[in-house]
């Protein structure tokens, strides 16, 4: 018999180009044209998801066998959101296109197809790009970070391939702090960033990442990143770094409780020896004497 999972197969990841690398740029105002191909016979179900950072996914519309597209959490009041089901011979398609881009429209979106216990998946990124010449995108750091412990804060500038060098700094504002501090700078630097043809205007990306090793209290803060060109500079919206003390307070926790139990456990052990030993001095005494209380009550019918 033939594998389900043969009937499901996505084909946007091999032949389709307009999401390269898992990454598309589209410029504000433009439509985002998201494609969905695949070879499923027997599927069941497809849908769309979009998870911006930081976030839980939110189903954007589904497509139940031949029933009619169903939008969810109001994706289609705004009516840029437009999903389009097509077939080709065997080949279907379960396309998405948002008119009209804004900034919001920023994040990943994952098409799900799916026939009983088994499911194909496939994401893009979206960017979008704003009137300026620089976006700054600062995602949020993942997990709590530890006293102690080490994380690394990430900024991504997309840009214009003529917009010529730039420069990258960080600041950091701290709690009660008036106004946020430089802490580092990457200079002129270009060899972070990977050029893109996606837009008629084209791109490119440039990542700079920020590590922060054996924190402390002091590191506590956000942390933005910022891009100086043409004479301006472009904030990001700022990354919040919380340091939390999870890890020590639950290990003193532990080593309480643990030296609580063994000291119990000790003293319990040494009262339960003490009157062992009393009782069998007594009866060590009392051994060939008939008045021996411990014996008289065997004895007694």
């Amino acid at each position: 018999a033939i594998s389900y999972t043969q009937f499901i197969l996505l084909l946007t990841t091999s032949n389709d180009i307009s999401c390269l690398n898992d990454h598309k740029y589209v410029q504000q105002g433009e439509i985002i044209s998201l494609n969905c191909k695949f070879s499923a016979v027997h599927a069941s179900v497809a849908a769309w998801f979009k998870q911006t950072p930081g976030e839980n996914p939110l189903l954007i519309v589904s497509a139940f066998h031949t029933l009619q597209e169903k939008y969810h959490n109001g994706f289609n009041k705004s009516g840029r959101f437009n999903a389009v089901r097509e077939k080709n011979n065997f080949i279907f398609s379960f396309n998405l296109k948002i008119s009209n881009a804004e900034s919001s429209d920023s994040a990943t979106y994952y098409c799900i197809v799916a026939y009983h216990s088994y499911v194909a998946l496939f994401h893009c990124t979206v960017f979008v790009l704003k009137g300026n010449l620089y976006t700054v995108l600062q995602p949020p750091v993942s997990d709590p970070v530890q006293l102690g412990g080490n994380t690394t804060l990430q900024c991504s500038i997309l840009t214009d391939n003529s917009a010529g060098d730039h420069s990258v700094y960080w600041f950091r504002h701290g709690s009660g702090e008036s106004d946020p501090g430089i802490i580092f700078t990457h200079g002129n630097r270009s060899d972070q960033c990977k050029k893109s043809s996606e837009t008629v205007s084209p791109t490119q990306s440039c990542i700079y990442k920020l590590p922060k090793n054996n924190l402390s209290l002091s590191d506590a803060g956000t942390y933005y990143c910022a891009v100086a060109a043409c004479g301006h500079i472009f904030f990001g919206n700022g990354t919040k770094l919380d340091l939390i003390r999870a890890r020590y307070g639950t290990t003193l926790y532990s080593f309480y409780f643990t030296c609580t139990f063994l000291l119990s456990s000790y003293f319990a052990l040494n009262i339960f020896i003490f009157f062992f030993l009393c009782v069998l001095i007594k009866i060590l005494k009392c051994i060939g004497c008939s008045e021996c209380p411990v014996f008289s009550n065997l004895y007694v019918s």
